[in-house]
This record gives C-alpha cells, structure tokens and sequence, in this order.
C-alpha cells in the first residue's frame, strides 16, 4: 500500500509529529511519500522510525502557487500510484482541488484532508476567501479530520462539511511514557542544577506560538526559574532577541527539538502555552501527562482539555500581564501545581491515550478506501 502526503510543512511541529507516530504505529507494510509546502522543512522526518519506507521526493509539483487549471493537472497527475492521499492543513489545499477537478477523470485515489489550526494571518479572523476556497476544494473528498471542537464547528459551519464527511480525532500520547524520572542531563545541551526550577514549553518556534510573548510573562519570575523552549523554527532569533533585550538570556534556553519530548517534560517544574492560535495541542497533553500545571491563554480547546481544578490559571487571549500573573501565582505556590499536576494526569489517563487516537485514524484511513482496514 502506497499512501502520499502532502503537507503544508513537515517542520517537527505538532501534528508533522503526530503524522510520523502514526506512520510508525501502522508499521513497515505501507510505503510512504512525504512531500512539503515549504522546501526543506522536513524536520519530523527524524521521528519516524528506521523501519518505515519513506520517500521526499524532490520533483513533486509545488503545492503553493497560483490556482490555475493546468498546475492543478499536473498536482493530481502526480497523486496517480498512489492508494491513499492525504492532505494537511492550507498549505495543501491546492492540492485538494486538484482532486476535486480532476478525480473522476483521472481516476485519482480517495483523499481524506487534515486541518489542525491556523498562522498568524487567520489567528484571530477566518478569511471569507479561504472559507470559499475550503468549501470548493473539499467537495470530492472522503473525509476531513480535526482534531478540536472548534475546528469541527468551523467545518460544519463555516465550510459547509456533511456531519458523514468530518471526524473529530483528539490527539493522544503514549501516556504511560511521561512522568517518569530522568536525569539531570536528560536534554542534549543542557543540564539541570539541583537549585533551579523549570518554567518549560514545546512549541514549533513560529510567530503564531508567540513566545517573545512567554519570555516577557517569564522575565519576572524569580532567579532560581529558568524558561526552557524545546523546539525548532524560523522564531528563534525573534525569541533570543527579546530574552537579550530584558537581560534574562542566561535563563532562556532554547535546546532544540528534542525527539521524546518526555525526557524534557519530565524536568519541567511548570508548564506554559502563549500562543494566539491553538486548536488541540499535543504538547498540553504532554504536560498533562507528565503531571504538569498549565498556564495559557483560552485559545482552542485547551480549557476543555485540562482539569477543572487548572482553570484558574487559564488567561484571556492576548492578555500578557494576566499570563505572568499567572505564571507568578504558580511559581510561588508548589503545593498548587502538585495537585493541578496530579489532576492533569489523571485525566490525560482517562482521556487521551494514544491508542485510541491510533485505531480512529485506521477507521477513518480504511473506510476512505472502502477496507475493513489498513494492513
């Protein structure tokens, strides 16, 4: 079986990771072609494993441009040979209408698209254009899958899905794996001294993350707290700029991306989100997992994905001063983040485990290609 992906980025990002789990997850069985929007961005190649047969090509049609009819032709003539198509978020949506047009023509495979959220330039506002755009290019789909309650509202209401046509999918982790110990020098590059605490994030270092944001809530944390960002992204300098400029760059570290993120959870004392766009994000689930309280804005379904006993940590969107305050009510008080920390992982227990996450995606890639499922 042959399935090709087209992505808007494959950059070592929340659901580039989760992509690579599932390649795992279904084994060595199924060849895999990966192709990305953005040349080069192929950073979560490095999670999946050495087993799995997997293809970059360099030749596919780009899949960003101008929507004309025959650099659509040539997208869905490069889907031939394929069993299966799938499709991530905008940047990939020229290549579902090219399926749309040319599917039955060519005799193109199913497809089933993917959309886990949305950049800086749709952060607050859908575009009117691009809810057209969507609406169009899905018509000859099989399906789409979010992984939010919000995005599943704005596919059945605002792109105008079939309630048949969207699966709502939440992201689950291998929960057993997060909260063990791990020692001090568990990360590449970096240690943890016996007088330190950990305010600590996992995030692809994009602007829509806005963790210059992070670095101000973070500057007036005691010296004992350090902010440790693990990730890779165009954003780093942005970050270490803004860390120099409040002189508290010898407590911002940034790693790198760290391919079992468990071993940095587990050396966070606290973790935070400062993100103008969210929908269902993984690394909340890590924390969660790895007993962990959570500071973030109420972006997405992070409200509803955390214990009840969290929410008076969550902020308003875009409220930086109620973000550190936040942070500085937390750092203070141990004996709350235990017991927000234990609240988390019992519920990420109960909730979000990977293997259910793991057999819906079978369910929904099979039925795609009319299997009673993937081998």
């Amino acid at each position: 079986m042959r399935l090709l992906h087209l992505h808007s980025s494959f950059a070592a990002g929340g659901k580039e990771l989760r992509a690579a789990k599932l390649m795992n997850a279904f084994g060595p069985g199924i060849d895999h072609t990966v192709v990305s929007a953005v040349p080069g961005e192929l950073g979560a190649a490095v999670a999946i494993e050495p087993d799995i047969a997997v293809t970059y090509p360099d030749d596919f049609p780009a899949l960003t441009g101008r929507p004309y009819p025959h650099r659509l032709l040539g997208l869905a003539r490069a889907m031939l040979g394929h069993d299966l198509v799938l499709t991530y978020n905008w940047g990939a949506m020229d290549a579902v209408m090219a399926h749309t047009l040319f599917a039955e023509a060519l005799g193109l495979p199913p497809l089933v698209h993917h959309e886990d959220g949305f950049n800086e330039d749709e952060a607050e506002r859908l575009k009117p254009a691009r809810n057209w755009y969507r609406r169009l290019a899905l018509a000859r789909a099989q399906g789409l899958v979010v992984p939010s309650q919000r995005l599943e509202a704005i596919a059945l209401n605002d792109w105008r899905q079939s309630r048949r046509m969207v699966h709502r999918i939440a992201n689950g982790i291998p929960v057993s794996a997060y909260g063990r110990r791990v020692p001090a020098d568990a990360l590449p590059r970096l240690v943890k001294r016996e007088d330190e605490m950990w305010l600590g994030t996992l995030a692809g270092l994009r602007a829509v993350k806005n963790l210059p944001r992070l670095v101000r809530a973070f500057a007036a944390l005691p010296e004992p707290w350090q902010l440790v960002i693990l990730g890779e992204g165009p954003e780093r300098g942005a970050i270490r700029a803004e860390a120099d400029r409040l002189d508290v760059a010898h407590r911002v570290h940034l790693p790198g991306f760290v391919k079992d993120p468990a071993k940095g959870t587990a050396l966070f004392d606290l973790f935070a989100l400062s993100s103008d766009s969210e929908q269902f994000p993984i690394s909340v689930v890590e924390a969660m997992a790895s007993g962990l309280a959570v500071v973030s804005p109420r972006v997405g379904d992070v409200a509803a994905m955390l214990a009840a006993q969290n929410g008076p940590y969550l902020t308003a969107p875009g409220d930086e001063a109620a973000l550190a305050q936040a942070l500085g009510k937390l750092a203070a008080d141990p004996a709350a983040r235990a017991a927000i920390g234990a609240a988390n992982r019992a519920r990420a227990e109960a909730e979000y485990d990977e293997a259910a996450m793991v057999n819906a995606y079978r369910r929904v890639y099979a039925g795609a290609m009319g299997r009673a499922a993937l081998p």
